[in-house]
């Protein structure tokens, strides 16, 4: 089954749309000249360096010093999966309020995730390379077990000396959490999805369907 994961834009100066840093929504900004007092000449100094921008629907600003972001602080990130059990969601969301300030303890953060789902997937021990493996017996999908050993790996790699540095690798920090959604919404949200639309079904359709089954297993 495919991707079913929202449509994520992330912001940026040269976009006239994408989610706001503070609603986290799909939106047009509005962007214009920044400007401060100068008592000395009675009037407003441009800074052409400083690019000031407002959400059309939350109406927040935001602070542009070139192409990057400086107001909010956070980097933007899209929210976690809703269907990941609230503790795993109230770390998600401390790894994205501190990654632009300390990617190393978002990436730890992000491996504590996976940790936890692990245990929400069904595989409590405290050992995440067992439970993966744990996992992969019970039919974990293979690129399942690769996206999560790859917030394993990083994670470790992240608070104990190795071979991997990403202290300055924004780029892998915020794939981090991408993959986390993305094993959520495979192997949480889309089987959830199903159900509830199986559910659906006639009663003697489902009937007929446990019945075809019986049979292809008795022959």
């Amino acid at each position: 089954m495919s991707n079913n994961l929202p449509p994520y834009t992330a912001p940026s100066i040269n976009r006239d749309a994408y989610n706001c840093p503070y609603c986290d929504v799909f939106a047009h900004q509005i962007s214009f000249d920044s400007f401060i007092t100068n008592d000395d000449v009675d009037g407003y100094i441009e800074l052409p360096w400083l690019k000031t921008v407002q959400c059309k629907r939350c109406k927040q600003y935001q602070l542009w010093r070139g192409e990057s972001l400086i107001f909010p602080e956070s980097l933007v990130i899209a929210p976690p999966n809703e269907d990941l059990n609230e503790d795993i969601k109230r770390d998600y969301n401390e790894a994205r309020s501190i990654v632009q300030k300390s990617l190393r303890g978002a990436t730890a953060l992000l491996r504590l995730c996976i940790q936890k789902l692990c245990i929400q997937l069904g595989e409590p021990n405290k050992n995440l390379n067992i439970a993966i493996s744990n996992l992969v017996e019970k039919g974990l999908p293979v690129k399942i077990q690769q996206a999560l050993d790859i917030v394993r790996v990083i994670g470790n790699e992240a608070v104990h000396p190795g071979q991997m540095d990403i202290k300055d690798d924004i780029d892998i920090a915020t794939q981090l959490f991408h993959l986390v959604n993305l094993i959520s919404e495979t192997m949480i949200s889309q089987p959830k999805k199903i159900d509830d639309l199986y559910k659906k079904l006639p009663q003697t359709k489902k009937d007929a369907i446990k019945d075809r089954d019986k049979k292809k297993e008795s022959s």
